[in-house]
């Protein structure tokens, strides 16, 4: 068996506090550890929340705080780590960066955001990625994706294509949508036979609310995890990547695709 223990991160984040930020992070990563999990999964945006008009003054140069912090500790504590996302500044544009390390603290993927959420501002704030996000984890194909991402299957398909089996979703959603979380991410297992990983915040930021509901869907669409809601907490899941194979060996979507057709 191809088996792979994923600890999902549910957490608070002080709204344009990277400091205090930081050091929960540091105390929610070493609180992930007590399961054994081979990946650990944050949320979005956990080093400044939606503070979007500060982050001149928050955002994380060239991303080389968060770095460090998720290599030291992958790398000491021999775990993966999906590194949630983080506001970064490059090139004096702001973006919304996923960052993914391997057991030996190696960066192993960074994406930014493709999809920016007009309703929070982030297009006002924030430039967009342009780039995908397939990389391989102990051994197996994944991707990861980021919030309003999931509502753009095109843009999913076309990472899960290359063999994904494992979608990594990090997410800011708030609670009065909740239910359009778990219907979308039910659909993005089902359509491209994969797990879906999905770690959401809790808490509150100025305007809005979240509750959590992060989740562990498997290739059929049942839920193999779901998190309390409103309750930060580490929630762990095993998954056995040999599902994937069997659910894409008895209904081919794949293979029965007509891309000649989708433009």
């Amino acid at each position: 068996e191809v088996t792979m223990k994923i600890a999902l991160v549910q957490m608070d984040v002080a709204h344009g506090q990277p400091a205090e930020n930081v050091k929960h992070v540091k105390e929610m990563l070493k609180r992930a550890l007590d399961d054994n999990p081979d990946v650990i999964v944050l949320p979005e945006m956990w080093n400044t929340g939606y503070a979007l008009d500060e982050l001149d003054g928050i955002a994380d140069k060239d991303g080389l705080e968060s770095q460090a912090l998720l290599s030291h500790f992958a790398r000491e504590h021999a775990v993966a780590i999906l590194g949630g996302s983080v506001a970064i500044e490059k090139d004096d544009k702001f973006y919304n960066t996923t960052y993914v390390y391997n057991k030996f603290g190696d960066l192993i993927n960074t994406y930014s955001k493709v999809h920016l959420f007009g309703l929070m501002a982030e297009d006002q704030y924030m430039s967009a990625g342009a780039k995908e996000s397939v990389f391989e984890l102990d051994g197996v194909t994944a991707a990861s994706v980021i919030c309003y991402d999931i509502r753009f299957p095109e843009w999913v398909r076309t990472q899960m294509a290359q063999g994904v089996k494992v979608l990594f979703v990090v997410a800011q959603w708030p609670e009065p949508r909740v239910q359009q979380w778990e219907i979308l991410l039910k659909a993005r297992a089902v359509e491209n036979q994969a797990f879906v990983v999905a770690v959401n915040r809790v808490g509150a930021g100025p305007e809005d609310v979240f509750s959590g509901h992060s989740m562990v869907i498997d290739p059929l669409g049942n839920v193999v995890l779901q998190a309390k809601e409103h309750e930060e907490g580490i929630f762990t899941a095993d998954i056995n990547l040999e599902e994937v194979d069997r659910v894409r060996g008895q209904i081919p979507v794949f293979e029965d695709r007509r891309t000649d057709l989708y433009h």
